[in-house]
């Protein structure tokens, strides 16, 4: 049987995301690269940009040089906004080709709260019924019958893998669901410095959008989807460190709900999810193990408090967060073993 090989360019090739999408995808057994774009350095070598890259792919090109008809997937790592002008444009001329947008053009299913949150009117709102959010662990048995994947925000990535299963089974309390993130500053792209001008950028820790992150919107919309009387806050920090993001999630469980059947509920649900790991209750843990891997690793631990307990979920912001679960998505909507390209 002939190996199956899927022709993919890469939009936005040259930021975190997208050197980390390439840096994959270069040693993927079932994809091929067909161009790599970007804005600037036009003819210039990926590998300049990032040493790892060894393979020999295509020089930094212009997104008008691709020949479409010969790409089966496309992957967006653009600022928002971008990335529905170019779907817009090549949806129904090229009805074989597929998306993955890693940004948050298509994470929200009403375009007024896309304008809402992002300040921009949503400029292919007719196509955001023709696709899917997905974190792939919960939405890998959908995807078929879209071509548009929405990829997730990294933060929300580490709050609903772990809180999802348990809103479900009605275990914890809905309301007071205290969410304190801390992340790599590689989460705020290669224009940090401009987005976040406060002193000692390297040594310290930073809170900030404290009212209205735009993560929310997407963590409202699919919260919603389970009962709309689900109530948080939420806290991103930016932490010394350039990639990992760590939740710190705390939870009132339900009465006469053990920590063990917490923890047995997200071991049962993420069973066959090879890149979900729940340690044992109260076991201490940080980013350490998930930089560079696509895993999400999570610990349900106790507090002094007999119902209230705290939820540890750690990710690596630029793989599991963005380019690891982009790929993920591809595999899952090619039919590939969904671990291709990303031990």
């Amino acid at each position: 049987m002939t190996k199956k090989c899927i022709n993919v360019v890469v939009a936005g090739a040259t930021g975190y995301v997208g050197l980390d999408l390439v840096y994959l995808l270069s040693k993927h057994p079932n994809t091929k690269i067909i161009n790599l774009c970007a804005q600037k350095n036009i003819g210039k070598q990926i590998n300049k940009f990032d040493k790892r890259i060894k393979s020999k792919l295509p020089k930094i090109s212009k997104i008008k040089s691709v020949k479409w008809n010969k790409v089966d997937l496309l992957f967006l790592s653009l600022p928002n906004g971008e990335a529905q002008k170019l779907i817009k444009k090549l949806f129904f001329k090229y009805s074989n080709l597929k998306f993955v947008d890693l940004s948050a053009d298509f994470r929200l299913e009403n375009d007024i709260i896309y304008k809402n949150y992002y300040y921009k009117k949503h400029k292919a709102k007719e196509l955001i019924n023709e696709s899917i959010y997905s974190i792939s662990e919960l939405k890998k048995n959908k995807l078929n019958n879209f071509r548009i994947i929405a990829n997730p925000g990294c933060y929300p990535t580490s709050i609903q893998i772990p809180l999802i299963p348990l809103l479900k089974k009605k275990l914890i309390e809905f309301q007071n669901i205290t969410i304190d993130s801390k992340s790599g500053y590689s989460g705020a792209g290669k224009n940090y410095k401009s987005k976040f001008k406060y002193k000692n950028f390297y040594i310290s820790t930073y809170a900030y959008a404290t009212k209205n992150h735009r993560h929310i919107a997407e963590i409202d919309q699919e919260f919603k989807k389970i009962s709309k009387n689900i109530f948080y806050t939420f806290n991103p920090h930016l932490i010394p460190s350039f990639r990992g993001i760590l939740s710190s999630i705390y939870i009132n469980k339900k009465k006469n709900v053990s920590l063990k059947k917490i923890v047995n509920t997200l071991k049962s649900f993420y069973k066959k999810d090879l890149f979900i790991k729940i340690y044992k209750p109260n076991t201490q843990m940080g980013t350490g193990n998930v930089i560079k891997t696509n895993n999400c690793e999570i610990s349900v631990c106790e507090t002094r408090f007999k119902n209230k307990i705290v939820i540890f979920s750690a990710i690596d912001n630029l793989i599991k967060g963005a380019a690891g679960q982009a790929i993920q998505n591809m595999n899952v909507l090619y039919k590939l073993k969904e671990t291709s390209g990303l031990k």
